[in-house]
């Protein structure tokens, strides 16, 4: 039987059904997933869709994640490889009338990343292209009501256009930190005293260049912070600014630099201040280090250079 092809206005209760189906996914896919998204035009709030939800997942390995695809049937999704898109995992769920989609890439892959996160912010931030797109899928719908291809077909000049636009305007940088922070951030056992990588940092130095690190934990306060970890590579590589940095708990969500931490960047010039901080990567709130040290007590010493 065709696929209906029905364009519905938004719905808030789409995100809901993200974040749902996103808690299984992430028990599938356990360790090998790095981050899932809500993309498509389920996840623009005021945009009319198709009530498909789409959802991106970045792994570190496609091969494991074939590994588990016998516990994406049992959710109730047909697996079907790449189809028809290189470097891609694709699969679907409700049959005909499908429900949910999942696109995984691995993390090297930033190109389809990229231009996925790009076109979900543009029409995000872009009421008017927002209104055109609703429009012509409303349009489309009623003309091929029965034809995904013909419906498909209709839109990809419109959507290809918006693409180039929304990638020249896109800023990528955090999610660029956030995904070096979390490819490297795995649990290691050095010894039965030492263990690392539950916690992973990763900055933009001043020259746009990143770096990373993780956390190393020891029996006897010997550690150091996966922030400072990922400031003595940039200070071994020659660098010494900081323009941004994120830092990763364990179950995905940033987390804040701790005192020595903050201290450290602090020190590192007098426009260090301006270094800036992820709170939350879903809303992408920031804080500037200055912010956070108001009253810092060697802000007059790096003023004289004494």
């Amino acid at each position: 039987m065709p696929q209906h092809i029905t364009v519905l206005d938004y719905d808030s209760e789409w995100s809901t059904n993200y974040r749902e189906e996103r808690e299984r996914i992430s028990l599938i896919l356990q360790d090998n997933c790095l981050v899932l998204y809500h993309i498509g035009s389920t996840s623009v709030p005021g945009l009319a869709a198709k009530p498909v939800i789409d959802i991106m997942g970045v792994v570190r390995s496609l091969e494991k994640a074939d590994a588990v695809a016998d516990r994406f049937a049992d959710c109730g999704y047909e697996c079907l490889g790449e189809f028809g898109m290189a470097g891609r995992r694709y699969y679907r769920k409700g049959g005909d009338e499908r429900t949910h989609q999942i696109h995984l890439f691995q993390a090297e892959d930033w190109t389809n990343i990229g231009r996925h996160l790009a076109f979900r912010d543009y029409l995000c931030t872009h009421a008017g292209e927002r209104e055109a797109y609703a429009q012509l899928k409303k349009e489309l719908a009623k003309k091929f009501p029965h034809d995904i291809d013909g419906y498909c077909d209709g839109k990809e000049q419109f959507v290809r256009e918006r693409e180039d636009r929304a990638l020249a305007l896109f800023n990528d940088t955090w999610d660029k930190l956030y995904l070096a922070a979390r490819r490297v951030q795995y649990k290691r056992t050095i010894s039965p005293l030492v263990e690392a990588g539950s916690v992973a940092a990763a900055l933009l130095s001043g020259n746009g260049n990143i770096y990373v690190g993780v956390c190393i934990d020891t029996a006897c306060s010997l550690g150091m912070c996966a922030e400072r970890n990922a400031i003595a590579s940039m200070i071994t590589n020659g660098e010494s600014s900081i323009r941004k940095i994120v830092a990763v708990q364990p179950d995905g969500r940033v987390c804040m630099p701790c005192g020595a931490c903050r201290e450290l960047m602090r020190q590192l010039g007098a426009a260090a201040g301006e270094t800036e901080i992820l709170c939350d990567y879903e809303t992408r709130s920031v804080i500037r280090l200055k912010e956070l040290l108001t009253e810092w007590w060697g802000r007059e010493r790096m003023k004289t250079g004494d």
